[in-house]
């Protein structure tokens, strides 16, 4: 009986081991199911992907960046094909030995290894890198003779910049060069890194820059197969890129040649505007730099040549340098006194030379004065001691108002650079921006005296070539202030559509036209019969302008003297005008960096602008004007 017993409870317990197993055998078995049905169907598409990825590379294909001419279809900037050697690094064996040998056959320097090693570390193993770029036709035949010998290497063809004018406009066009981790930052604050995949090179400056998305284009992607070694199989699809949108200026590099000649080996800048439109027509800073240098990396040595040269080639001074303006700050103070009612036309002062204030004397740099002088006369023989007084009766917040509508101490907005940051706002002298200027009490106080100087274009005054060419332009235009601008055309190179922009008034100035009128005249006067007449003799033409000279280090009451000063303490040279002078097609400003006296240094190079701005006027048809 206790056996029966035994054999029946042995079998409940083995029929409860079973079910135990077999229910756990069951739900790994749901579990499997469940994890393949989870697997197949819910994520499927998620799977796939990877697999896709894993199998599938996109590999970029970088657009044709987009050329820039002048007004009259000039390039000056474009991209050509030359050959590269390039080594796929999955495809071949060991590559140092590899590069030893094809030292043997084409020229590889210590650079260009260099620079592989550097593009290697951001390239994928399928991408080909380029060891040796620009090969000649020489290169490549005794490559492809034994190209048999490199797995992996092959000479392909890229499209690389280039300036044709080289030193022509150079810091109009700007240069481009490789990505830095700053230009990365830029781009993915602008939100553009997707467009940016495989892109080595992007503008640093200048117009480059300014229109880098337009010129830029629309990456295209290549779809290549991939085996589990990274080696390419075949392509599956091809999204071909999109060029980038070519620049057409309102720059004549004509103009623009013969202006940079004019300057010769001086330091300097001058800008020319449409005041009609606020159009650049030449805006030229020397000394020029070559920007094909930059195109493929900058050597260390020529690098070091641009950035310790003493005349400071690669700052663009037409919008990087602020200078005082001298006597061609005249014209503007005796426009704010006629608007203000500080000064009628006729109304006179007695020169004896000086003017004294306090304790100080402020000289006239014509001994012994001018006599009885009127607005006229102020003008147009530039007399400094008219000036001493207006300043004074006017005050230096009256001044620095009227200075600010028309632009002065303020950014233009120029299409150069990134934004306007690359552009100097100048200085416009006011209690306020001293208190801001200074750190110090004492130094934040502004003082009746120091608002003598600024009369003449002297003291905290500093403003720009470009400023200055903008502040003219608006008296030519009878008040009317336009943002100055290179770009005539941005025009897309698949559609043919051009879309132009537009002058863009910033706004009309409330001027009276007989205030503008007294000016104007003076203007012409100084031309006719003043310290430009001599510039300006036997011109075929009415033209209006203003000498000025600019102190750049304090006498100390001592006696300048031209010659006996260091070159780079001279005076500044200083010219604005505009031309013909009624109805203007062109206002400028000139700067000759320690050039001494306007009249003899800057004068010149105006009438050399305004003669050959009517000899290409005459040539260039109507659409191009």
């Amino acid at each position: 009986m206790s056996d029966f017993h035994n054999d029946e409870n042995e079998r409940d317990r083995f029929r409860f081991r079973l079910g135990i197993a077999a229910l756990v055998v069951l739900t790994a078995f749901g579990i499997l199911i469940g994890r393949f049905a989870w697997l197949q169907f819910l994520q499927h598409d998620f799977y796939r992907t990877r697999a896709d990825d894993n199998r599938i590379a996109l590999i970029p294909i970088v657009p044709n960046r987009g050329v820039i001419t002048d007004r009259n279809g000039v390039v000056l900037a474009r991209n050509y094909s030359a050959f590269t050697l390039e080594i796929t690094p999955s495809q071949t064996g060991n590559l140092e030995e590899t590069i030893d040998a094809l030292a043997e056959v084409v020229d590889i320097q210590a650079k260009d290894r260099k620079r592989f090693k550097r593009l290697l570390d951001d390239a994928k193993n399928f991408e080909s890198v380029p060891i040796r770029t620009r090969l000649t036709d020489e290169e490549v035949a005794r490559f492809t003779a034994q190209r048999y010998r490199f797995p992996g290497v092959e000479v392909k063809a890229r499209l690389f910049r280039q300036y044709p004018l080289a030193r022509v406009a150079s810091h109009v066009t700007g240069y481009i060069g490789r990505i830095t981790d700053r230009d990365l930052a830029w781009i993915e604050e602008e939100g553009r890194q997707a467009n940016y995949k495989g892109t080595d090179h992007i503008g640093k400056n200048g117009l480059e820059q300014h229109y880098e998305f337009e010129l830029h284009g629309e990456t295209g992607y290549e779809e290549v197969e991939i085996d589990a070694g990274g080696r390419a199989v075949r392509s599956l699809k091809r999204i071909p890129p999109v060029s980038g949108n070519n620049l057409q200026l309102t720059l004549d590099t004509k103009l623009q040649e013969i202006t940079e000649q004019a300057f010769g080996d001086r330091k300097g800048a001058l800008v020319a505007i449409d005041p009609t439109t606020g159009g650049i027509l030449a805006l030229v800073s020397t000394p020029t730099y070559d920007p094909n240098l930059f195109v493929d990396g900058i050597t260390p040595e020529n690098w070091k040549e641009l950035n310790e040269h003493p005349d400071k080639p690669m700052i663009n001074r037409t919008i990087n340098g602020a200078y005082p303006p001298g006597s061609t700050f005249k014209p503007f103070m005796a426009l704010a006194a006629l608007e203000l009612g500080k000064r009628t036309p006729n109304q006179a002062i007695s020169d004896p030379g000086y003017f004294n204030f306090g304790n100080h004397q402020f000289r006239d740099d014509k001994k012994g004065g001018h006599g009885s002088v009127d607005m006229y006369k102020s003008i147009v023989h530039s007399c400094d001691t008219y000036y001493y007084m207006l300043a004074n009766d006017m005050g230096i917040d009256n001044i620095s108002k009227f200075m600010g509508s028309l632009g002065l101490g303020k950014r233009t907005g120029v299409d150069l650079g990134k934004d306007d940051s690359g552009e100097s706002k100048g200085v416009l002298p006011s209690q306020e921006w001293k208190k801001q200027r200074f750190k110090k009490p004492e130094q934040q106080k502004w003082y009746a005296g120091e608002t003598i100087s600024i009369g003449i274009g002297q003291g905290y005054n500093a403003y720009t070539p470009i400023q200055l060419a903008q502040a003219t332009a608006a008296i030519a235009s009878n008040g009317v202030l336009y943002r100055p601008h290179l770009v005539k055309y941005i025009e897309n190179i698949n559609t043919g559509e051009r879309t132009p922009i537009e002058p863009q008034p910033l706004r009309s100035l409330p001027l009276k036209q007989a205030n503008l009128d007294v000016i104007r005249q003076a203007l012409v006067g100084v031309n006719k019969e003043g310290t430009g007449a001599r510039a300006f003799a036997g011109a075929e033409y009415v033209s209006a302008g203003k000498t000025g000279t600019a102190q750049v280090y304090s006498l100390k009451g001592g006696k300048y003297e031209h010659g006996k000063v260091p070159e780079r303490l001279r005076d500044h040279a200083l010219f604005i005008a505009y031309a013909p002078a009624e109805q203007p097609t062109i206002a400028l400003a000139v700067l000759v960096e320690n050039g001494g006296f306007g009249a003899q240094s800057a004068a010149p190079i105006a009438r050399q602008v305004r003669s050959e701005e009517r000899r290409v006027g005459k040539e260039c048809s109507q659409w191009c004007r």
